[in-house]
């Protein structure tokens, strides 16, 4: 549809994908390299950046590769949660992602050392996880380590867990998804999302999902309509973050509401006054 074909040229164009004339700009070569969605690409690249290329490249791969997580039979959905919550990482759930990518190798690795093959399988059982998710995620990954390679970009090294590296990955998502935004708008769980007003709930495989504590403001991987207009993959960001990282001509183009007001204010208060802009010029 022609509507659908201006969204993505207009999404392109925040992502800084194209140019004056509409083509690609030499930044948007750069994503197109990669098999992935322009968001996740861009986030990938800012990863140089923000110095967390491993980590980035393993929740690229756990978000595009199937769900890791397995429906619980009737009557084992609380210990499902249970063996999940094991994961969870405080800075939501892209980082959990990486736990589980992390403590599944290690599963792999063990079984490797021992000559069990079958015991990684047994490890996910334990852990309702899905064995053959995680090793397309295995492959996905290694895919995009070697097109970073190739095209030479700078690779960090592990560093999860380190002081700083959680909002560092923050950064590098919010480069890449700041469309994919939500506010908590009666702190119940209702996510008013901030570009096309729609109402959701966190998804039940969220870490979030029936904990005492609910961010205000959410960066989501996706919206699905088909499961109870429900987001997923979703990790805790502050409005400064997303003031500092946001491209004024996005936000300006926001439909009014609450949380464009909110925003506002941290980016007039985050703005240096006119005397620093004149130094600045």
């Amino acid at each position: 549809a022609p509507e659908s074909l201006m969204q993505a040229l207009e999404d392109l164009d925040y992502l800084a994908a194209l140019d004056n004339d509409g083509n690609l700009s030499e930044f948007g070569i750069i994503m197109s390299e990669f098999p992935l969605d322009p968001q996740l690409s861009k986030s990938l690249l800012a990863s140089c950046e923000f110095e967390c290329v491993d980590e980035m490249l393993t929740i690229a791969a756990m978000v595009t590769a199937p769900s890791c997580f397995l429906h619980a039979a009737a009557g084992t959905e609380e210990i499902a949660l249970t063996c999940w919550r094991r994961f969870s990482h405080p800075a939501g759930d892209h980082c959990t992602l990486i736990n589980i990518f992390n403590a599944f190798r290690a599963a792999s690795a063990s079984s490797t050392s021992q000559g069990e093959h079958s015991s990684s399988e047994r490890w996910c059982r334990d852990y309702f996880l899905s064995c053959s998710a995680l090793r397309v995620a295995e492959t996905i990954r290694a895919e995009l380590l070697d097109i970073m390679k190739r095209i030479e970009l700078p690779i960090s090294g592990p560093a999860f867990g380190s002081k700083g590296n959680a909002l560092s990955i923050k950064k590098a998502l919010l480069s890449g998804y700041f469309m994919h935004i939500a506010r908590d708008v009666d702190g119940s769980g209702n996510y008013l999302m901030l570009t096309h007003r729609q109402v959701a709930q966190l998804h039940p495989f969220s870490s979030y999902y029936n904990t005492r504590r609910i961010p205000e403001w959410v960066l989501f991987h996706e919206f699905s309509i088909s499961e109870d207009n429900s987001i997923r993959v979703v990790s805790e960001i502050s409005p400064d973050l997303f003031a500092e990282l946001v491209p004024q001509y996005y936000f300006s183009n926001l439909p009014p509401s609450e949380s464009k007001d909110i925003l506002q204010e941290v980016i007039s208060h985050l703005s240096p006054g006119p005397a620093m802009k004149e130094e600045q010029k």
